[in-house]
This record gives structure tokens, C-alpha cells and sequence, in this order.
């Protein structure tokens, strides 16, 4: 179950590096690409099954932590979505919120303890 965790846990932080790598390229002049709303998907699904796997193993799981950085993640991706669909509208403060949540979702994961 270790090695599950391990990959998964490999899967969702690429997810999340493609979804920041992506956004914070492509400020200037602002556009959301197709690929940060891939690795917002990524990155979502991966996380999910992480949780499921921490679940049915004996982990405790803070519900709390997770039920925020799955807000946050999914904040991400209807922005992604949003932006990828409507290039026309994808503005400097939409791709600096896609990134600064996706920062702040990885702030999430790291320092709450």
C-alpha cells in the first residue's frame, strides 16, 4: 500500500508543478493553456485517490485538511476550465489566482500540521 501512496503522491505533485510551471509562464501576455487545466485534473484525481488510500489503510486522516485543500483544488480547476474555454477572457488576475492558489493549496499540504 506504501508503494500506492508513493505514486500517487508522485502523480499529484507533477499535477500541481504542471498547473504552476503552466500559469506562472504564461502571465505575460495572460493566457490559461490547455495543460493547467490537465494538471489541475491530475493533480485533483490523484489527491482524491490519496485520500481514499490513506483511508483504507491505518492512517489518520485530518478531514479538515483535506476537505480545504479540495476546495482550494477545486477553485483551481473551475478556473482552469474557465480560463481555457474562454481565452478571450483570461485575464493577469485570473492566471495570478490560478497560481497563487495552487502556491497556497501547496502551502495547505506542507505546513498544516
Amino acid at each position: 500500500m506504501s508503494t500506492l501512496s508513493g505514486v500517487l503522491l508522485v502523480v499529484h505533485m507533477i499535477g500541481w508543478a504542471i498547473v504552476l510551471g503552466a500559469t506562472v509562464t504564461n502571465l505575460r501576455p495572460p493566457r490559461i493553456v490547455k495543460g493547467v487545466t490537465h494538471g489541475a485534473l491530475t493533480a485533483l484525481v490523484a489527491g482524491i485517490l490519496l485520500v481514499g488510500v490513506a483511508e483504507m489503510g491505518d492512517r489518520d486522516v485530518d478531514n479538515v485538511k483535506i476537505a480545504v485543500k479540495l476546495v482550494v483544488a477545486l477553485a483551481v480547476t473551475a478556473l482552469a476550465i474557465y480560463g481555457a474555454r474562454r481565452e478571450e477572457k483570461a485575464t493577469a488576475a485570473l492566471v495570478g489566482s490560478v497560481a497563487g492558489l495552487t502556491v497556497l493549496n501547496i502551502a495547505v499540504a506542507v505546513l498544516w500540521r
